[in-house]
Protein backbone atom coordinates (compact mmCIF):
# COMPACT_ATOMS: atom_id res chain seq x y z
CA UNK A 1 0.00 0.00 0.00
CA UNK A 2 2.88 1.98 1.09
CA UNK A 3 4.41 2.10 -2.92
CA UNK A 4 1.21 2.74 -4.22
CA UNK A 5 1.02 5.54 -2.34
CA UNK A 6 4.14 7.27 -3.82
CA UNK A 7 3.80 6.26 -6.70
CA UNK A 8 0.20 7.81 -6.92
CA UNK A 9 1.76 11.57 -4.98
CA UNK A 10 5.05 11.10 -7.36
CA UNK A 11 3.19 11.09 -10.55
CA UNK A 12 2.13 14.58 -11.11
CA UNK A 13 5.15 16.02 -10.12
CA UNK A 14 7.16 13.88 -12.42
CA UNK A 15 5.05 14.47 -15.19
CA UNK A 16 5.34 18.11 -15.14
CA UNK A 17 9.38 17.94 -14.39
CA UNK A 18 9.50 15.37 -17.52
CA UNK A 19 7.48 17.82 -19.70
CA UNK A 20 10.16 20.14 -19.17
CA UNK A 21 13.07 18.34 -19.66
CA UNK A 22 10.84 17.11 -22.97
CA UNK A 23 10.36 20.87 -23.79
CA UNK A 24 13.92 21.75 -23.74
CA UNK A 25 15.25 18.75 -25.41
CA UNK A 26 13.08 18.80 -28.03
CA UNK A 27 10.01 21.05 -29.05
CA UNK A 28 8.75 18.66 -31.48
CA UNK A 29 7.84 16.01 -28.75
CA UNK A 30 6.35 18.47 -26.78
CA UNK A 31 3.54 19.08 -28.77
CA UNK A 32 1.37 15.77 -28.22
CA UNK A 33 2.81 14.66 -24.54
CA UNK A 34 -0.31 15.72 -22.83
CA UNK A 35 -2.51 13.86 -25.65
CA UNK A 36 -0.16 10.84 -25.41
CA UNK A 37 0.09 11.05 -21.67
CA UNK A 38 -3.56 10.91 -21.55
CA UNK A 39 -4.10 7.63 -23.97
CA UNK A 40 -1.51 6.07 -21.86
CA UNK A 41 -3.34 7.28 -18.51
CA UNK A 42 -6.73 5.68 -20.39
CA UNK A 43 -5.18 2.17 -21.37
CA UNK A 44 -4.31 1.97 -17.71
CA UNK A 45 -6.98 2.81 -16.60
CA UNK A 46 -9.02 0.36 -19.00
CA UNK A 47 -6.95 -2.29 -17.52
CA UNK A 48 -6.69 -1.71 -14.14
CA UNK A 49 -10.36 -0.84 -13.66
CA UNK A 50 -11.33 -3.65 -16.28
CA UNK A 51 -13.94 -5.63 -13.45
CA UNK A 52 -15.87 -2.10 -12.45
CA UNK A 53 -16.10 -1.71 -16.28
CA UNK A 54 -17.53 -4.65 -16.93
CA UNK A 55 -20.02 -4.92 -14.00
CA UNK A 56 -21.07 -0.59 -14.43
CA UNK A 57 -20.75 0.12 -18.67
CA UNK A 58 -21.80 -2.96 -20.68
CA UNK A 59 -24.27 -5.86 -20.68
CA UNK A 60 -23.33 -9.57 -19.89
CA UNK A 61 -23.00 -10.24 -23.60
CA UNK A 62 -21.10 -7.10 -24.60
CA UNK A 63 -17.18 -6.42 -25.22
CA UNK A 64 -14.98 -6.88 -22.60
CA UNK A 65 -12.85 -4.15 -20.89
CA UNK A 66 -9.51 -4.82 -19.68
CA UNK A 67 -7.07 -5.06 -22.94
CA UNK A 68 -4.29 -3.08 -21.91
CA UNK A 69 -3.34 -1.60 -25.90
CA UNK A 70 -6.84 -0.32 -25.79
CA UNK A 71 -8.68 2.83 -24.41
CA UNK A 72 -11.67 2.76 -22.30
CA UNK A 73 -13.42 5.15 -24.96
CA UNK A 74 -12.61 1.99 -27.79
CA UNK A 75 -14.19 -0.61 -25.60
CA UNK A 76 -16.90 1.44 -25.05
CA UNK A 77 -17.60 2.61 -28.55
CA UNK A 78 -17.59 -1.97 -29.52
CA UNK A 79 -20.20 -1.95 -27.01
CA UNK A 80 -21.96 1.47 -28.31
CA UNK A 81 -21.84 0.11 -31.97
CA UNK A 82 -22.61 -3.60 -30.96
CA UNK A 83 -26.18 -2.25 -28.50
CA UNK A 84 -24.71 -3.95 -25.69
CA UNK A 85 -23.87 -0.52 -23.59
CA UNK A 86 -25.49 -0.40 -19.52
CA UNK A 87 -27.67 2.63 -18.74
CA UNK A 88 -24.33 3.78 -16.92
CA UNK A 89 -22.60 3.28 -20.41
CA UNK A 90 -25.06 4.90 -22.59
CA UNK A 91 -24.61 8.18 -19.85
CA UNK A 92 -20.69 8.08 -20.37
CA UNK A 93 -20.96 7.71 -24.05
CA UNK A 94 -23.22 10.51 -24.47
CA UNK A 95 -21.30 12.43 -22.02
CA UNK A 96 -18.17 11.90 -24.38
CA UNK A 97 -19.86 12.53 -27.48
CA UNK A 98 -20.83 16.04 -26.56
CA UNK A 99 -17.57 16.83 -26.13
CA UNK A 100 -16.43 15.24 -29.37
CA UNK A 101 -18.83 14.01 -32.11
CA UNK A 102 -18.61 10.24 -32.19
CA UNK A 103 -15.96 9.89 -30.11
CA UNK A 104 -15.93 6.61 -28.93
CA UNK A 105 -16.99 4.55 -32.52
CA UNK A 106 -14.09 6.67 -33.55
CA UNK A 107 -11.82 5.56 -30.85
CA UNK A 108 -12.32 1.89 -31.76
CA UNK A 109 -9.54 0.23 -31.83
CA UNK A 110 -9.40 -3.17 -34.42
CA UNK A 111 -7.61 -6.13 -32.24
Amino acid sequence: MILFLIAYILLLPLTILNYIVVLFKSKDHAKGYFRTSAINIDKFGNREFRTLWNCTLKTESGYQFGNPEETISSALGKNERDGTLSKAGKVLTWVLNLIDKDHCKKSILEI
